[in-house]
């Protein structure tokens, strides 16, 4: 008899809970993670464990093995599915190995780009983003596989494209089948209220799990330099917790439980599902948190007024007039009048000719591609990846992400900056200006299904018009992957970094 997914139950029923993270990282045995869940699973609301992937980009124990032993020992998992240096075949074999030791819950998201990588000599492979890896797993469900997925989201963003984009990426996911999304670490308690005011307001009824951090002190000092990706602390706060650590013999652990402890009111007063608790997973701790932030849930708004730590000029969505919308580029017009999905039936039906006849002709059809690229390149940053879906990224190439992303920025970037390459701004950015510009802001939460990577080098205006591209409304489904997929071919690994499994 298969155990019951507690998390799911828990979601089901609608009372709140509690996730705790296990790092499984190198720098804890995993026996002692295992016997971390044991205790865990004893400690009454807390009804599952997320267990990371990769986290942080650094490498770590693998979290399907970690998350069976933990299911073995009462502990439900929830496991951290990454796409960082995998194709889509030996995501797919991962994703069969958890259904087959009976793991339902699986939390996908995009994963930390590899420490000491460098992406302009070495770039890592990300064959699929969140929302794609998400639509997979409801298609892997549609045949009968029994996963319960969620998401992340990150509210902790402070210039409006930022934000917006976030939130238009989490509408794009739980469109895509998610179940629950978990947001990313943060001490701003209007953020936590800013999202859950935009997912009433949009008719989003998916749970949330406020994540709850108890942050010691050199955490914090990382943190606050963006370390993880993702993860920001303002000064004021490294600043109290440094005070809080040097005023007390514990170095500030009660006060450090006493701020996840009213974290936790907050996010439950506001009307999240649950809260997900890191950082410290000591059973006694965990247990002292619920039961402290169950006595003081009454003051829940006087401590959202207390922890509120965000940068000067921080942008709110509620709170704030959007900043003019900046003015379409030239080219930008000309490609909306000249792009393919606008071409009339009798043009399409002569540039199909055209196109079937270049392709029979393996030299024109490379010379047609290096005429497409001299143009592509300069003027919207064209990668040749022979997918093109620059109308559905306001002509910004997706392929100039590090990441590869197509669906909207992952949540490493921070005031706008790249998390890979932090000297360069985020491209998702300029996807988001451009887009207000042109008053389809809603456009960019069509999804964007993966490239197929065979088309790497060849024309995208022949595979357009022969119909052999992957775009929106020409995609085939994603379980179809097989061994002899002429799309999966093995991408050599980055040197010194291996796959995270």
């Amino acid at each position: 008899m298969p155990s019951p997914n507690r998390i799911r139950e828990a979601l089901t029923s609608g009372g709140f809970c509690y996730i705790v993270e296990l790092v499984a990282s190198q720098l804890t045995r995993e026996a002692k993670l295992l016997e971390v869940a044991t205790r865990l699973a004893q400690v009454p609301g807390v009804v599952g464990a997320g267990i990371t992937s990769y986290a942080g980009g650094a490498m770590g124990h693998d979290p399907i093995r970690v998350g069976t032993a933990a299911k073995a020992r009462g502990l439900t998992p929830n496991i951290h599915i990454t796409c960082v240096g995998k194709d889509r075949l030996t995501i797919r074999r991962e994703l069969e190995d958890l259904a087959a030791v009976g793991v339902e819950n699986v939390f996908a998201i995009t994963g930390d780009y590899p420490k000491g990588v460098d992406h302009r000599t070495n770039p890592v492979l990300y064959d699929l983003d969140s929302v794609q890896l998400l639509e997979f797993l409801s298609e892997l469900r549609a045949s009968g596989l029994p996963f319960y997925t969620s998401a992340a989201v990150s509210p902790f963003k402070y210039t409006e494209a930022e934000v917006a984009y976030q939130y238009l990426k989490l509408e794009k996911k739980i469109k895509a089948g998610a179940d629950f999304a978990i947001t990313q670490l943060g001490y701003d308690s209007r953020k936590f209220r800013e999202l859950k005011r935009y997912m009433d307001e949009r008719g989003l009824r998916t749970p949330i799990f406020g994540n709850v951090y108890v942050l010691p002190f050199k955490a914090s000092q990382r943190m606050s330099k963006g370390d993880p990706p993702g993860c920001w602390v303002a000064p004021e706060l490294v600043e109290r917790i440094e005070a809080e650590t040097k005023a007390s013999t514990d170095k500030g652990l009660a006060a450090r439980l006493e701020r996840a402890a009213r974290m936790v009111a907050i996010v439950r007063g506001l009307g999240y599902a649950g809260a997900y608790l890191g950082g410290d997973h000591q059973a006694d701790r965990i247990r002292w948190i619920i039961k402290r932030s169950e006595e003081i849930a009454p003051r829940w708004e006087e401590f959202a007024e207390e922890i509120s730590y965000g940068p000067k000029g921080a942008y709110y969505m509620y709170d704030a007039p959007p900043h003019p919308p900046k003015k379409r580029s030239f080219w930008t017009g000309v490609a909306d009048m000249v792009k393919p999905g606008n071409t009339p039936p009798t043009l399409r039906k002569v540039f199909r000719a055209i196109c079937g006849w270049m392709d029979r002709r393996p030299r024109v059809a490379q010379a047609f591609e290096g005429l497409e690229l001299a143009f592509k390149k300069p003027v919207f940053g064209c990668q040749a990846c022979g997918n093109c879906v620059l109308e559905y990224t306001e002509y910004v190439c997706p392929m100039t992400c590090p990441k590869n992303l197509r669906n909207g920025p992952c949540g490493g970037p921070f005031n706008g900056m790249c998390e890979v390459l932090p000297d360069q701004p985020c491209i998702w950015v300029k996807v988001y200006e451009r887009a207000q510009a042109a008053n389809r802001i809603d456009d960019l939460m069509v999804y964007v299904p993966p490239r197929h990577r065979s088309l790497q080098g060849t024309s995208s205006y022949i595979n357009y018009f022969l119909n052999r591209d992957s775009r929106p409304g020409n995609a085939e489904p994603l379980i179809q992957i097989t061994a002899g997929d002429p799309t999966i071919r093995k991408v050599p690994e980055p040197s010194g970094v291996k796959a995270a499994s």
